[in-house]
């Protein structure tokens, strides 16, 4: 204090005023200086951070290049105007551009490689079933282009018409039969040709078996003589009954929704197109979505759109996507530590899938696929079909099957049939041990239904995936009556000549209480995850989504894929998912939807008998 006063005195008042001014004239230009480049600082950096918008900003963003997000790449860059980031956590399809060299995912009976390949695979479990032996289940998912269209077994099946009808009552308006029809045949060229239920010129091919193969004839003829119909389409007029199943082969490669809708597209200059990228958040302004997160070669990148977020990630990675970023039932977010944009309380619940089991029967004669799975005989089948994509290689050899009522009363099928010359064990993670065939055989419209839920706020971790399996009697009923119809099916006169010893359930389970328990050690999921972000209306607190596919609360978000189907549909679920999508890509466009009224389905004489 003193030093301070010493220099006060020895400054006379002139001096002092003079020093007293000069700093505030120097201090007011400083300021006016600093001022002005912490402005232009700021305009700088607001600009370069709008060029960087800019530069990597688009109409549209789509999370997931899987059976719906390759659809919508396709469709939304068909306007030269809009501008498409499309973005996928798994790698491409191809190798250095070759199909050839990615042959364990375009070789159709190459398929159970990749089913088992965390790869290409999201590789998730359930939790521990405790209505079946606390068993944790097993759920390939797609990680790769073309989603789990590149992992599937290629079977086209698009559900009944009355799934579709019942989609419309249960709120989503505008989903029935004649407005989803036309989205079918719009994606379908079936090798068949065009009619009223068949499309000619789509991206999706969609063709038949070509092995001909005896045990395939015997178990048509054995559906026949059990009293069941043929059906010359299951996918067209009349599902109901058992025939030749639609593939989405063609000229002996698998046809995914990579091959038949992004490739034709990925030379536009509109589209672009990042693998081995994870969306990690949705970003919003308030509750408007502005563009995604991701993590791309472990650098944490943003992307804006200037329209609209479209989620394609499936039935696990959408809602988890949504409930990272905030969207979803607030207390369990809180609980997380995730700050809630909108409290959607349906984001996760509702889990659908379809359960499964195999009926096998041992067969007397050398003709199934068990010579074909040794080594010598894989090489060979192998390398004709590296070849000249045909033989033995070119199919996934579920070429028969069909659908069937469980009991009377029921309005349309409840129970699927996909039949094989050959054994499968744990999902063809264990190979063949003998001469055998089997059913896939499960009901398809199960009453149980389950949830998943985030494990963390971590977007590596998997979320907690819980279905809830045989948690109702009537599924119970449902699997006792598959194993008693299929036994019924394989002891017909057109197996004789083939039939050995049941391996599965075995002739030792016979009782009602055998059968349950053979099923709880046994059936498996038939990889149908679905409607996990259910559309709705905006009077249902469960809905996820409008019947536009708009995320209701927010603004700019939309889901188009197989977790948006309000129930699950009767049958596999990958025809529905691209339908979904075309449809989907129509109403984002501002198209009105495409519609075809009374088209004729087959409804039983009577519903007094089961066939």
């Amino acid at each position: 204090m003193s030093y301070l006063m010493k220099g006060v005195k020895c400054c006379s008042p002139v001096n002092q005023m003079h020093k007293v001014t000069g700093t505030l004239f120097k201090s007011h230009i400083l300021k006016n200086i600093f001022g002005l480049n912490e402005q232009q600082f700021k305009i700088s950096r607001t600009l370069s951070q709008l060029s960087s918008e800019k530069a990597n900003s688009y109409t549209y963003i789509i999370v997931g290049a899987g059976s719906a997000g390759c659809v919508l790449a396709n469709r939304l860059t068909e306007d030269p105007l809009s501008t498409v980031l499309l973005l996928e956590a798994g790698p491409k399809d191809t190798l250095l551009g070759s199909k050839r060299l990615m042959w364990k995912i375009h070789m159709p009976a190459a398929l159970t490689y990749n089913l088992c390949d965390e790869k290409y695979n999201w590789y998730y479990h359930t939790t521990s079933q405790k209505h079946m032996d606390n068993r944790i289940m097993y759920w390939p998912r797609g990680r790769v282009w073309g989603g789990s269209s590149s992992l599937n077994a290629m079977v086209y099946i698009r559900g009944h018409a009355e799934d579709y009808n019942r989609w419309s009552r249960e709120g989503a308006v505008g989903w029935d039969y004649e407005h989803c029809l036309p989205y079918f045949k719009k994606a379908q060229t079936h090798e068949l040709g065009p009619d009223q239920y068949r499309g000619g010129n789509g991206p999706l091919y969609v063709s038949r078996g070509k092995t001909n193969h005896p045990l395939h004839h015997a178990f048509l003829e054995a559906t026949q003589q059990a009293g069941y119909p043929f059906t010359d389409d299951m996918n067209g007029y009349q599902q109901e009954g058992f025939g030749w199943m639609d593939m989405t082969v063609h000229q002996g490669q698998r046809w995914s929704t990579a091959s038949a809708y992004l490739r034709p597209a990925i030379s536009r200059p509109n589209l672009s197109v990042a693998e081995k990228t994870l969306v990690t958040k949705i970003l919003f302004q308030g509750t408007k979505s502005i563009g995604v997160e991701y993590v791309k070669n472990g650098q944490r990148e943003k992307a804006f759109a200037s329209k609209e977020v479209i989620l394609s990630g499936g039935a696990i990675n959408s809602p988890q996507l949504l409930m990272l970023s905030g969207i979803g039932n607030a207390d369990d977010l809180k609980k997380l530590g995730i700050p809630v944009v909108c409290h959607l309380p349906g984001v996760g619940q509702n889990l659908q899938d379809h359960l499964e089991v195999y009926v096998q029967q041992k067969c007397t004669k050398p003709i199934t696929l068990y010579n074909a799975q040794k080594p010598v005989n894989m090489v060979r089948i192998g390398l004709e079909w590296l070849w000249k994509f045909t033989g033995d290689g070119a199919t996934a050899h579920l070429e028969s099957g069909g659908f069937i009522r469980s009991e009377p009363g029921v309005p349309h099928p409840d129970i699927q049939y996909h039949f094989l010359p050959s054994q499968v064990i744990d999902h063809g993670r264990v190979a063949s041990t003998m001469e055998a065939y089997q059913v896939h055989v499960g009901p398809m419209r199960s009453t149980s239904v389950g949830w998943l839920k985030l494990k963390s706020a971590d977007p590596n971790d998997h979320p907690v995936i819980e279905p809830n399996y045989m948690s109702t009697e009537r599924d119970i009923w449902e699997f006792r009556q598959c194993v008693k119809l299929t036994r019924e099916i394989f002891a017909q006169k057109a197996f004789e000549k083939f039939r050995g010893p049941e391996i599965q359930p075995g002739n030792h389970v016979q009782s009602d209480k055998e059968i349950d328990a053979f099923i709880r050690q046994k059936a498996d999921s038939a990889y149908h995850p679905s409607c996990t972000c259910k559309m709705g209306q905006l009077s249902d607190s469960t809905a996820v989504v409008d019947p536009q596919t708009r995320v209701i609360g927010v603004e700019n978000l939309r889901v188009v894929d197989a977790s948006i189907m309000p129930s699950v549909v009767s049958g596999n679920l990958n025809a529905p998912t691209i339908m979904i999508a075309e449809k989907a890509a129509d109403i984002i466009k501002g198209l009105p939807s495409l519609q075809e009224k009374n088209v004729p389905v087959y409804k039983p004489k009577t519903l007094e008998t089961q066939r």
